[in-house]
């Protein structure tokens, strides 16, 4: 007579404790903070001091620097287009859904992710191509709205918005660039002036796409 097996006990996966989700939280905060002030090579143990964390905490979640980097990225790239999504969930005027995206962007300092991407870093992967293609399409549809309404100038991409949030947010960190924040709101405002339609001008060449940015 055989034994009958039981089959194997399937086990649920287990979440992340909501200790160890705080903890890499708060590495990923002081992360950003910290790529901002000093740039993408920042000492990782200086990262985990700031966030109040052990070293051994900070590789048990990202095992290497450019894991850090790619959820910083991703980070900012989301809360982005968080507030693309806010702002076509605005029903009133279409312009100013457009300033208060904008505007928001700049707050979470996009620019300072420019330096992070270097020769090591793998722009492709996955998780970065999926949130940027998220950001894209709702950066698309706040722009497409306001000219829809005949309230932004017909001959700008989404290229040319990020690259004016990108440069008008990007003072070098490490030069006390944190000092003058308190220029970027209004640099942004005078930017947003010259989107608005009628065009007072004609622009050389043609509107930037995100694609055009990728082959630079």
């Amino acid at each position: 007579m055989q034994t009958a097996i039981a089959p194997p006990v399937q086990r649920k996966p287990t979440r992340p404790r909501a200790d160890a989700l705080r903890n890499r939280e708060r590495i990923v905060t002081a992360a950003r903070e910290m790529f901002v002030e000093f740039g993408p090579d920042v000492p990782l143990d200086e990262i985990a001091r700031r966030a109040g964390v052990g070293n051994a905490t900070l590789y048990r979640n990202f095992p290497d620097r450019d894991a850090l980097v790619r959820e910083v990225v991703c980070s900012v790239m989301e809360r982005t287009v968080r507030a693309g999504q806010v702002a076509l969930a605005e029903t009133g005027d279409a312009f100013a859904a457009l300033e208060h995206f904008v505007h928001a962007a700049a707050d979470e300092r996009i620019g300072a992710l420019c330096p992070m991407f270097s020769s090591t870093f793998d722009e492709h992967h996955p998780d970065l191509e999926a949130v940027r293609e998220r950001a894209e399409g709702v950066i698309a549809g706040v722009m497409d709205r306001a000219k829809a309404a005949g309230q932004l100038r017909a001959d700008v991409g989404v290229g040319d918005l990020m690259v004016a949030v990108t440069q008008l947010s990007r003072p070098p960190a490490g030069t006390g660039c944190l000092s003058i924040d308190r220029f970027v709101h209004r640099h942004l405002q005078l930017f947003l002036d010259g989107l608005r339609a009628p065009a007072r001008s004609v622009l050389p060449g043609s509107a930037v796409t995100m694609e055009d940015l990728r082959q630079v």
